[in-house]
């Protein structure tokens, strides 16, 4: 008798560059990608991907990366692409892969979604997977990494001398320190309220969601100045801060319009970090952190600025935290067997989904497309 062995395939992760001029994030360093092959995946690379977070071809193919054309990359079981596709990645997505990438369906454009639903392509939203306690993971460090970012690079912004004021935002025995005011109390709140007292700024805190903001204080300590939105107290923040970080809001709050913005310092750094970019902000200019130079923010000018996409500032850290996490989340599919499986078992994966084999299973995505919705649950059950 001769034994006979089964070869099982490897399955094979696509790691195409950003093309967007505005988003340079890339879900992967080389000890992500490591992780990855050790754990029996085939990582492909599109040449020169990993070139805005300052790493070079070399440092993944010694990892066990291969370094390929992006149409290879694109043509990969699972892609793992955070930007939005274009009509002409999309066609290049294998029949019935796995893509990973973050949806906005108000950003979204029709025809390569449409491309993506006739390719059978299973895609997921990761700013929509939950973890079994409840968690967004992959939404939850971004959030955080913009908080920050924002504080640093408004705290740069200010301590230019020749382009701002140059000036601390605290710490100094004998000086009024900076004023930073945020508004809401989530993740991203929370990381710029932690970094502004770490450099020694006062921090106003406002929210109309109580709770929310209760919780945020007590993990802050008393540091920070939190109250809910009264219009006089809001107002009074606003002329005198010099920093205005917006986050997301449950019940949304007002947006500062053109005659709020007119009682603002010159020279105030103004961040939005909710989901619609600019939209706290309506009468400002929007410019995007990674397209943005300090000249932007002259203190001579009397036009305010609104930045968005902060993270952006920092894309090394952003593949640092996202590496560690997409490691936990392909172990899930891998343990499965499978991302039929895998969906069928994780609910949390399960939420994320918004393509399933041909169908539309989000309502945003239904809508935007004019699709009928189909529940991905009793999809599963009957496929």
């Amino acid at each position: 008798m001769l034994n006979a062995t089964a070869t099982a395939r490897q399955a094979t992760i696509g790691l195409p560059a950003s093309h967007s001029l505005a988003d340079h994030r890339f879900p992967l360093t080389p000890e992500g990608a490591a992780q990855l092959v050790a754990r029996g995946f085939r990582v492909r690379m599109e040449a020169g991907a990993a070139g805005h977070i300052h790493y070079p071809d070399d440092a993944y193919s010694r990892c066990g990366v291969e370094i390929v054309e992006r149409a290879a990359a694109l043509g990969c079981d699972i892609v793992l692409y955070l930007q939005p596709l274009d009509t002409a990645d999309a066609r290049r997505i294998k029949r019935g892969a796995l893509l990973l990438t973050f949806l906005h369906a108000g950003e979204a454009d029709k025809e390569p979604l449409r491309i993506l639903l006739r390719r059978h392509v299973i895609a997921l939203g990761l700013e929509m997977l939950t973890d079994s306690a409840g968690h967004r993971p992959f939404a939850d460090i971004l959030h955080e990494i913009d908080g920050r970012a924002a504080v640093a690079v408004a705290s740069s912004l200010l301590a230019d001398a020749i382009h701002g004021k140059g000036i601390l935002l605290g710490g100094v025995a004998g000086i009024v320190p900076c004023e930073v005011m945020i508004i809401g109390s989530d993740m991203a709140a929370c990381a710029a309220a932690q970094s502004a007292i770490g450099l020694g700024a006062t921090v106003r805190m406002f929210d109309n969601n109580v709770y929310r903001l209760r919780d945020a204080l007590h993990r802050l300590g008393p540091g920070v100045i939190g109250s809910s939105i009264h219009p006089r107290v809001f107002e009074s923040a606003l002329r005198s801060a010099d920093i205005v970080i917006a986050t997301s809001t449950e019940p949304k709050c007002a947006t500062i319009d053109a005659d709020m913005v007119n009682i603002m310092k010159r020279g105030v750094i103004c961040f939005d970090l909710t989901a619609d970019n600019g939209s706290a902000f309506p009468s400002m200019q929007v410019i995007d952190l990674d397209l943005a130079s300090p000249s932007d923010n002259e203190i001579s000018t009397p036009a305010r600025l609104c930045y968005v996409n902060a993270g952006n500032a920092v894309p090394r850290t952003v593949a640092m935290a996202l590496s560690n996490t997409f490691a936990t989340m392909l172990d899930e599919i891998l343990v499965c067997d499978g991302v039929a499986n895998a969906l069928r078992i994780n609910d949390g994966l399960r939420r994320a989904a918004f393509m399933f084999l041909g169908k539309c299973v989000n309502r945003d995505v239904a809508a935007l497309l004019g699709e009928r919705m189909v529940d991905i649950n009793l999809f599963l059950q009957f496929s």
